[in-house]
């Protein structure tokens, strides 16, 4: 079993740096700390999302690992062919991943992800999860929350925001029988990188799925992205579990909730909700929650 991971002792190496990211984004700072887990042995494939727009920036590049942009459908496809390529070239541990967002892993992506998941070769996938396709206009993906406003879901008198609730991907690619798989949040990022050495550890794919707060298209101040990340896992909205040898786990199972209504008010998305879509918000993290505790604690 490899060494658990904090910040005392993960490496001071840097993989990612000199991005174009915007001031406080999650999805930087948790591609920063995936790459000083897995090492600059990994081969990344990313789609034409935030990341891969504000790293290959000719001449400039943010990576320090051998990294490609894939079509905006195909980065798990890509990905294990990458694996292929390099087990082809006779390396030993080949460590191909893949990074994409909400929209090109729930929706774009979702069928190469299937397919690559169902092959069973050994590949990692990392989705981080910033809520909406930040970098084409903030428009609506499979993953926005309810009740957030979004450029395709505007907030009106009628309707307020997105009518419908997140796919939940960590349970559709637990359903493909995957060898190991994960949620996480960079505002635990102790339990986040320990899921990615989990995951490099694996004996076949891996999928974990990171809640990445986006100051930009939230709404909100650059400063508090780690702490949204921290209170979106207190109040229940979010939460912490793996999947691994056919089973559900929970990390973190809260005694009681701390309220909804101070984490959705400091985001301008949700600035328009009303006293009863938040007591709608809360009935629907109380019915999951209730399912999770009867099956997987």
């Amino acid at each position: 079993m490899s060494q658990k991971l904090n910040v005392r002792n993960i490496t001071e190496n840097e993989y990612f740096y000199g991005h174009k990211a915007c001031g406080g984004c999650g999805e930087s700072l948790a591609l920063r700390l995936a790459l000083k887990v897995l090492g600059d042995e990994a081969y990344l494939s990313l789609p034409a999302g935030c990341m891969a727009a504000v790293s290959f920036i000719y001449p400039n590049m943010a990576f320090k690992n051998n990294a490609i942009i894939t079509p905006f459908a195909s980065t798990a496809a890509v990905t294990t062919g990458v694996e292929a390529g390099l087990r082809a070239l006779g390396k030993k541990k080949p460590l191909a991943v893949g990074f994409a967002g909400d929209g090109g892993t729930a929706d774009i992506g979702i069928q190469a992800l299937s397919g690559a998941i169902d092959r069973g070769e050994k590949f990692i996938y990392i989705c981080t999860d910033n809520e909406a396709y930040m970098n084409t206009g903030i428009q609506k993906s499979g993953l926005t929350p309810f009740g957030a406003a979004t450029t395709t879901t505007p907030a009106g008198r009628e309707i307020r925001g997105n009518i419908n609730f997140k796919k939940n991907m960590f349970e559709i690619v637990a359903a493909h029988g995957i060898t190991y798989a994960a949620t996480a949040s960079i505002g635990y990022l102790d339990d986040m990188i320990n899921k990615i050495q989990k995951a490099k550890d694996a004996d076949g794919p891996s999928y974990i799925h990171i809640y990445a707060p986006c100051p930009t298209g939230w709404g909100c101040g650059s400063e508090i992205s780690v702490d949204l990340g921290k209170q979106v896992v207190d109040n229940g909205l979010w939460y912490l579990a793996e999947y691994e040898n056919g089973e559900f786990k929970v990390n973190r199972n809260p005694d009681t909730f701390e309220p909804v209504a101070p984490y959705l008010k400091r985001q301008g998305r949700f600035k328009h909700l009303e006293e009863s879509d938040i007591t709608m918000i809360e009935s629907i993290r109380d019915q999951k929650w209730e399912y999770i505790r009867n099956n997987w604690v």
